[in-house]
């Protein structure tokens, strides 16, 4: 089984695709955001919107979070408010800059998928596309841990 190829792999082509949305939208004259600030516009963007939340969903700490977003309100592309359902927790959302912001990223990310489409074939993009939106299971369904040494 090819395991450490396919985590390598797969890394490998979201780092490509993630350089070629950054690359694009500093051509566009957008502040350049690092890979954790471009993670918590995708989550925003998917409507995670608490800090905690979207640590959670990034497999990092609540601290690392909370100074993503302050960095990010900094470069004025995000905001933070108290979430109206619940005045305990903030939310994160997208200023307008930031909104406009989102916009170009959209479009560089259907020019990277049609290069992408382009590249692999329609066959073969479809069926990369369909794997990765599959099923794979519950992540938390393992066999048990062998015995430690």
């Amino acid at each position: 089984m090819r395991t450490n190829q396919l985590i390598i792999a797969l890394f490998q082509r979201f780092c490509w695709l993630d350089e070629g949305l950054q690359a694009r939208l500093h051509d566009h004259g957008w502040p350049d955001v690092n890979r954790p600030q471009s993670m918590v516009m995708t989550n925003i963007v998917s409507g995670i919107v608490r800090p905690s939340d979207i640590a959670r969903n990034l497999g990092i700490s609540r601290q690392a979070i909370h100074s993503t977003i302050n960095q990010m309100v900094k470069l004025g592309i995000v905001q933070m408010d108290v979430d109206p359902a619940d005045r305990r927790h903030m939310i994160v959302s997208l200023t307008d800059l930031g909104a406009r912001m989102r916009k170009d990223a959209q479009r560089s990310m259907d020019e990277l998928t049609a290069q992408i489409a382009t590249k692999l074939g329609q066959d073969k993009f479809d069926a990369l596309f369909a794997a990765l939106e599959a099923d794979w299971g519950d992540n938390i369904d393992r066999p048990a841990a062998a015995p430690r040494r």
